[in-house]
């Protein structure tokens, strides 16, 4: 699996003039080492204390690992456009996503151009952060054009940073339940802080469920009426700095219980989210969730059309979208899963729609982040890899598949849910997308 190689001209600091303190986030320049950096925004952040806290927490995220065998720390995303900031980060272990949104109540300048970039999170950015007092003026300039940046260790003009494709699967993978999620309790500012207080302090074991019990947030080991499920629920201690700030909690969950969100309303346009997975050793880039809208093409011109019209709008809700172009809910679906599958999507719950990343246009991707799908398609190039046994009269279909090792019976079609004999499904029984062998069997048979 090949990485992508991410350049910096520079790396992100915080620097001090006379007019005040200066945030410079790096922008990168994809596999051209010697690119230059755009400019996405340059103004002042109106409540640069409340920003400073939001963006800690992000670091905080990118710094955590709940899986021990997960891999290196992360540079989080900023993306500018729709007339927002957004920054979007993963824990190390790929199970958590965070997203800080800054609104045009919090900016006060100009976003040049829409953009997406790589963002240098160093130390001496994170301890800056910590330092920014409730008052100060600080000034935030993303992209910047500044070759060389004054920073108190010296000078730094290069920093290259290589980022695994699991962050583009992990980027697919949270959009997709975000998407399907809907929205199941909302807590007040000291209900808020009664649920920080309510967490657990080490590792929740097992599947925990949130209730509202006499108006306070309680943790419960038994769903019950009106219960969310949270899978590792001690993850959103990772909030305990913004917690106590929220004006507004409201928490959100996929109607399979697969993944949950909460959305801390911060004021003055600020906003933060917090995706957890359904398991702590359950990554978003591991899921799965969309192979079954991704596993027939859509013709060529229909992606690019759809890319050219979502980059230029840079946000959309999807049954709006469906309904002005005369598109089924299901085409509209593909077309969505298609451009998240190459990390161009992302999903705001508040305002129940897409925002576009302005990431390279690859289809190569699609095939190239979802080995499933790959190798299913790789199945049906030999006709004797995939047989047909049976087709009942609710029209079940059942099907022999070569596996690895063995040949595996799958069952697709009717109104059951796809089954297959491969270890895979029996391992996770369908919550983590389809086997190699039940898509193989649905390209096959329809």
């Amino acid at each position: 699996m090949s990485d992508l190689v991410y350049a910096y001209a520079q790396p992100s600091a915080l620097t001090h003039s006379p007019e005040g303190e200066a945030l410079l986030l790096a922008a990168y320049a994809e596999n051209t080492p010697t690119g230059g950096a755009a400019s996405f925004f340059r103004g002042q952040l109106r409540d640069a204390w409340l920003t400073a806290r939001g963006l800690t927490t992000l670091a905080k995220v990118v710094a955590s690992r709940f899986v021990p065998q997960s891999a290196a720390l992360r540079d989080p995303i900023v993306t500018a456009g729709a007339e927002r900031l957004r920054f979007e980060a993963f824990s190390s272990c790929n199970g958590v996503y965070a997203r800080l949104d800054l609104g045009p109540a919090a900016l006060d300048g100009e976003i040049v151009q829409s953009g997406t970039t790589n963002v240098d999170f160093n130390e001496p950015m994170v301890n800056a952060l910590s330092r920014i007092s409730r008052h100060e003026p600080v000034r935030l300039s993303v992209g910047q054009q500044e070759v060389t940046l004054e920073r108190a260790a010296g000078h730094v003009t290069e920093r290259k940073v290589t980022l695994p494709e699991r962050w583009l699967k992990g980027l697919a993978g949270a959009q997709a339940y975000l998407a399907q999620m809907e929205e199941k309790l909302t807590f007040s500012r000291l209900q808020a802080t009664q649920l920080l207080h309510s967490l657990p302090t080490g590792a929740a074991r097992g599947a925990t469920y949130l209730v509202v019990r006499g108006g306070r947030p309680a943790l419960v080991p038994v769903a019950g009426p009106g219960a969310v499920r949270i899978g590792g629920a001690h993850r959103l201690r990772l909030l305990d700095g913004l917690l106590p700030l929220t004006e507004t909690l409201r928490l959100y969950a996929t109607p399979d219980g697969q993944a949950s969100a909460v959305v801390l309303e911060l004021g003055s346009g600020h906003e933060f989210l917090l995706a957890l997975s359904a398991e702590v050793n359950r990554g978003f880039s591991g899921e799965g969730n969309q192979l079954d809208a991704l596993a027939e093409d859509l013709p060529a011109e229909w992606l690019t059309g759809a890319n050219n019209l979502f980059h230029s709008n840079e946000a959309f809700n999807p049954t709006l979208f469906g309904l002005a172009h005369d598109l089924e809910p299901a085409t509209v679906a593909r077309l969505c899963a298609n451009l998240a599958a190459m990390g161009l999507l992302g999903f705001d719950l508040r305002e129940n729609q897409y925002f576009y990343r302005r990431l390279p246009f690859k289809t190569s991707r699609i095939l190239q982040l979802n080995p499933r799908l790959k190798n299913a398609r790789a199945l049906l190039e030999n006709a004797d890899d995939v047989q047909l046994v049976a087709v009942g009269p609710s029209g079940r279909t059942e099907a022999r598949v070569r596996g690895t090792e063995a040949w595996h019976t799958v069952l697709v079609g009717g109104a059951e849910p796809p089954r297959c004999t491969c270890q895979w499904f029996s391992a996770h029984q369908g919550q983590r997308g389809v086997c190699k062998h039940i898509l193989a069997a649905q390209l096959r048979f329809g």
